[in-house]
């Protein structure tokens, strides 16, 4: 009798702390929204403007002009929030040499990245990156003399990274962040390939990227103001799976459920739970119609990647020599950036950047079973981390975008739900922890005959 009390104590102990530390991590969330710095944001969008011109060809020896100066700039304030947080960011520059491709790159470059890493206490070699571009660009992509401001495209996206970070840094993480600059996005994903190489090249684990390539505008082309939603676009399946999983599809479904529309997903759920007056859009597509961002080259080696966007494109103040014609200006300056509505995307990507941090790994492996029965079965590899609660079962009709049910099923190794038939929804699993944070779903990849 009395070591079935010491349980039910000790169970009780363990529910109250866990309903502590989830309150603790909400009150987290709701800090990390308001101290985004709508001020901060503004100067250093003005900042990066201001260097006249940041097309990846331009000049690097000026102080005060072109992309060497911008990305100096940008290394040293990385390095500024370093040395307030005591060093917790390791600031560098990662290379990457382009010879003439005939097309955009019209003389040898090196494509210089800004990377400012966050180091996990627990899984350092586990990484979620927030990145913006440096670089800019006007109607000719190969004129690097003449002014391009690149105000909206991409000095919001940059200036949104660094001020993440400046909050961000206060906080201690069990997984890794990386902040950083990519260069070269303009004349061809350049950085971005750059950087997703040297990442496969270390080993290093990416939970997935943020890419945000224009957050500032809410008056769109079409005549819409907009300063709430969003687009989040995301691929549906990976370009590297192998050929027996396209095949697997066929039979089990999955086809919109690829590692980056489940981090699309999460970006979703944790915007709608701690940000219910902002309006995330999944678009189911891997960019905008025919062109690209710098989550692609994460992506084309495997890498979960999305892209954090404006609703509403003002195709006047992109990729446009400054001018005036019939009574319209154009150009990507900044008196067409809304400060408050960046500042509003930077804290969406802050507080996902957090959760994904704070939150347990996933599973790696999840098997499904339950073929002509009146039940659906789940196995997976359990983790023996000491800070996870359990697991989450997910469930959604095979039409519905989202994830709509769910059922915490325990720290166990396996679960059924019953009276649940596996042939009209689809299933997925998280990694509960304490703190009540999630890990990205996983959707099944193994089928269980027993």
């Amino acid at each position: 009798m009395k070591t079935f009390f010491c349980t039910i104590f000790t169970f009780t102990c363990l529910c109250l702390t866990t309903a502590r530390l989830q309150a603790q991590q909400a009150n987290d969330f709701y800090t990390i929204i308001k101290s985004i710095s709508e001020k901060r944001i503004e100067q250093d969008i003005r900042t990066l403007a201001g260097f006249g011109t940041r097309h990846t060809l331009s000049d690097t020896l000026s102080e005060t002009r072109g992309i060497g100066a911008a990305r100096r700039w940008i290394f040293k304030s990385f390095q500024t929030i370093s040395n307030d947080c005591g060093n917790c960011l390791d600031v560098s520059y990662q290379k990457n040499y382009q010879e003439p491709d005939g097309r955009r790159i019209v003389k040898p470059v090196w494509i210089n990245n800004v990377v400012a890493i966050q180091r996990g206490t627990k899984y350092p070699n586990r990484f979620i990156i927030m990145s913006g571009d440096i670089d800019s660009r006007i109607s000719d992509p190969t004129d690097y003399t003449n002014d391009s401001p690149g105000a909206n495209d991409n000095a919001s996206g940059m200036a949104g990274t660094i001020e993440a970070a400046r909050v961000l840094s206060q906080y201690k993480f069990e997984n890794s962040i990386i902040y950083t600059g990519l260069a070269g996005e303009e004349q061809g994903l350049f950085g971005g390939a750059g950087l997703a190489k040297y990442a496969q090249e270390q080993g290093w684990e990416i939970i997935g990227i943020m890419n945000n390539d224009m957050i500032g505008n809410i008056r769109g082309v079409d005549g819409v103001i907009d300063n709430r939603t969003f687009r989040i676009f995301s691929e549906p399946t990976p370009p590297t799976e192998s050929e027996n999983a396209r095949r697997s599809r066929r039979f089990y479904g999955g086809e919109v459920d690829g590692i980056s529309r489940q981090l699309a997903r999460y970006i979703h759920k944790t915007v709608q739970t701690y940000m219910p007056e902002m309006n995330p859009k999944m678009i189911y597509r891997l960019d905008r119609f025919g062109r690209g961002g710098h989550h692609r080259p994460f992506n084309d080696v495997g890498f979960a990647g999305v892209r954090i966007m404006e609703a509403h494109e003002n195709y006047t103040q992109q990729h446009q020599d400054l001018r005036t014609e019939n009574g319209i200006a154009y150009g990507d300056v900044v008196e067409a950036v809304n400060f408050g509505y960046a500042a509003k995307l930077t804290a969406v990507n802050a507080i996902n950047l957090a959760a994904l941090a704070w939150a347990p790994p996933a599973v790696e492996e999840l098997a499904i079973g339950g073929v002509v029965e009146a039940s659906a079965k789940f196995k997976w590899s359990h983790t023996e981390d000491i800070d996870v609660a359990g697991y989450k079962i997910y469930w959604r009709d095979t039409t519905s975008p989202t994830w709509d049910h769910s059922r915490f099923v325990g720290n166990v190794s396996s679960a059924t739900l019953e009276g649940i038939v596996i042939d009209n929804f689809f299933f997925g699993i998280v990694t509960v922890g304490k703190n009540g944070i999630e890990s990205p779903v996983v959707f099944p990849n193994k089928v269980s005959r027993n």
